[in-house]
């Protein structure tokens, strides 16, 4: 299964920390509300048999509950021969649900995830236009059918989007081998959309080459394995097992270090982690299971 294309020109994603108190009546949301309960036992085995589409919000973000109104309408509108609905919606309450939401690993809503065979797939952060939306899910859908979970809808050709210019001269800068130079084009990019995922992806690309730039990896390694608990040794050669191929190994030695460590360092290297989680195709076997032993050591 290949990474879904994100489509470009999300709007920007709500800090969890620096949200006001709740406008609007919530009573009548779409979709089944998610509990840490009714994940294990009736969410999980759904996705075995249909793709599960989770919407993570709060009451107190216009934004989550804008986007969980459009989900819902797509969620009618999306129905098999049989008239039942072609997946499954379920919604995430972050206030109510924190352990979820942490498992989970919310940092902002809205956020959109997908659950396929009780794997988790990225979808993307905070409100896309309608037309965007329908691509990912039309996407999403196929993809999930290619695996046995439901049918592909009809229509997939989406349109090409467009570049932003500022990754047209992060490209040009890449080309060049500026990764300093294309590192300053996406964070322009991102200043002006902070939500955008391609941005986002290509920065996390571009800060890994400047990393790594100039480190000899034989002693690296050498020095990292010897020493298990240095944070900074275990940063730069998780760094360059990513840039080799070896997720499995950069995420085993980071994991390793959140369950050992504390405080600044436990959330630096967490960080770093999820860093790297951006830069591996979100339904590589090694990264899904990274994401769920990162959760259990947080949890």
């Amino acid at each position: 299964m290949s990474t879904p294309q994100l489509p470009k020109n999300f709007a920007s994603a709500v800090d969890l920390s620096q949200l006001g108190k709740p406008p609007v009546d919530t009573s009548n949301l779409a979709g089944l509300e998610i509990t840490q309960e009714n994940l294990v036992n009736q969410v999980l085995p759904i996705s075995d048999k249909k793709v599960v589409i989770v919407i993570c919000w709060s009451p107190r973000s216009e934004q989550a509950i804008a986007l969980l109104e459009a989900m819902g309408k797509f969620n009618v509108s999306d129905t098999s021969d049989s008239g039942e609905p072609s997946w499954i919606l379920g919604r995430v309450n972050v206030d109510e649900q924190a352990g979820v939401a942490q498992a989970l690993q919310v940092q902002s809503v809205p956020l959109a995830l997908a659950i396929i065979q009780e794997q988790l797939v990225p979808l993307f952060e905070a409100v896309p236009p309608n037309d965007q939306i329908r691509m990912v899910l039309d996407k999403v859908l196929t993809l999930a059918a290619e695996r046995g979970v439901g049918s592909a809808p009809e229509n997939t050709e989406a349109p090409e989007v467009p570049m932003e210019a500022e990754e047209v001269e992060a490209m040009a800068a890449m080309e060049k081998g500026d990764f300093k130079g294309a590192q300053a084009a996406y964070e322009k990019l991102l200043a002006r959309k902070p939500g955008e995922a391609m941005a986002k992806l290509g920065l996390a690309q571009t800060q890994l080459l400047i990393r790594i730039e100039g480190l000899n990896p034989q002693d690296v390694m050498a020095r990292a394995n010897a020493n298990p608990n240095d944070l900074a040794l275990a940063l730069s050669a998780a760094d360059l097992e990513i840039a080799n191929g070896n997720n499995k190994e950069a995420f085993d030695r980071l994991i390793k270090l959140v369950k050992v460590l504390s405080g600044d360092e436990r959330k630096q290297a967490q960080e770093h982690l999820v860093t790297l989680f951006l830069l591996v195709d979100p339904q590589d076997p090694d990264l899904l299971k990274a994401r769920q032993q990162l959760a259990s050591a947080l949890f």
